[in-house]
């Protein structure tokens, strides 16, 4: 019996060190509507300034109600995706968030073709991905940074957006000073 579909792969030995992200931002509160639908048009402006090493950026929707909307990445690889993470305009939005949620949660996982893969789940009230069905634990120590979650040597090449000391001091509980 001939099939009348066409299938397709893809050479992937120009990518070894590939990596693929999905992110999310899901409303948890009705001032969560600003801050997900205020993200748009910046993540376009960013993506439109083609940051080096991301090879290709799609937007998705994880549901409508509640708004829980995301995109997929392809980074070339693992540094490229760090620094980018790690600059402006980034930087400026994860220490903002940081700070305040603004009605919402946020997430991402990542898988790396070298294998291993990472993630963090930061004020999601509703569990998703690993979430759903891996041991949770407070994202602090080596787990503080996608780079300690995947196991990744040497140093980042920019500091991170918040030091872990500065985002948990003063805070009861956290080990921070108080």
């Amino acid at each position: 019996m001939r099939s009348t579909i066409e299938r397709r792969t893809v050479d992937l030995s120009a990518y070894p060190d590939l990596v693929v992200i999905y992110l999310g931002m899901r409303v948890n509160a009705l001032s969560g509507l600003k801050t997900v639908f205020g993200f748009g048009p910046k993540i376009a402006r960013s993506v439109a300034a083609a940051p080096d090493g991301l090879l290709l950026h799609e937007d998705l929707m994880f549901s409508l109600f509640p708004p829980h909307l995301g995109m997929r990445q392809y980074w070339q690889d693992f540094d490229s995706l760090e620094r980018w993470a790690r600059s402006d305009p980034h930087r400026e939005w994860w220490q903002q968030f940081v700070r305040n949620s603004g009605g919402t949660g946020f997430w991402h996982e990542a898988y790396f073709m070298r294998g291993g893969m990472e993630a963090v789940y930061d004020d999601m009230v509703k569990a998703t991905g690993f979430l759903k069905f891996a041991p949770v634990q407070p994202a602090r120590g080596a787990m503080f940074s996608a780079r300690g979650r995947a196991s990744k040597s040497g140093e980042a090449a920019i500091a991170a957006p918040v030091a872990e000391h500065d985002l948990y001091a003063g805070r009861p509980g956290t080990g921070g000073a108080v």
